[in-house]
């Protein structure tokens, strides 16, 4: 059976490639992540496993706010390596003017759940977490939990 290796790329449309470029440029450079690609059609930045590639939608959608409730992405989460990676991730997102959904907080998604969650400038939400160990697939663990889940201390 194939087994994957991660998501090669995720590619998103905005609604203004030139005012997007700046925003994502600043969080890829931050993230560490080499822009391979920038011209008038698209925007492409590759770092840890992870491929996020910007271009400019049709004219007849360039009035269309993103909403995350239609069909399509909802939002997208970066995998950080620490708790001080997440908040770091906070502070370029304050540094670029980024509307803040929620800061830097522990829910109950996966044992140790540790989040900050945020928009692009056409609102596309961007969220970056940090789950400790093995998350929900710690032996015993068989589902997500919600974000007000208590999750009993793992015997070690």
């Amino acid at each position: 059976m194939p087994e994957i290796n991660g998501i090669a790329h995720i590619a998103l449309t905005v609604t203004d490639l030139e005012r997007s470029k700046p925003f994502y440029r600043e969080l890829f450079k931050s993230l560490n992540m080499k822009v391979v690609l920038d011209n008038a059609y698209g925007f492409y930045g590759v770092g840890g496993r992870t491929g996020i590639v910007i271009h400019q939608c049709s004219e007849e959608n360039r009035h269309q706010l993103f909403d995350q409730r239609r069909a399509g992405l909802h939002h997208f989460c970066f995998r950080a390596r620490s708790r001080k990676d997440v908040d770091q991730i906070h502070e370029v997102a304050l540094a670029l003017g980024a509307n803040i959904i929620h800061g830097p907080q522990q829910d109950g998604f996966a044992p140790g759940y540790y989040s900050v969650l945020f928009e692009d400038p056409d609102g596309i939400r961007l969220e970056a977490n940090f789950i400790p160990g093995k998350g929900i697939l710690e032996p015993g663990l068989d589902q997500i939990g919600r974000k007000d889940t208590t999750w009993r201390q793992q015997d070690s």
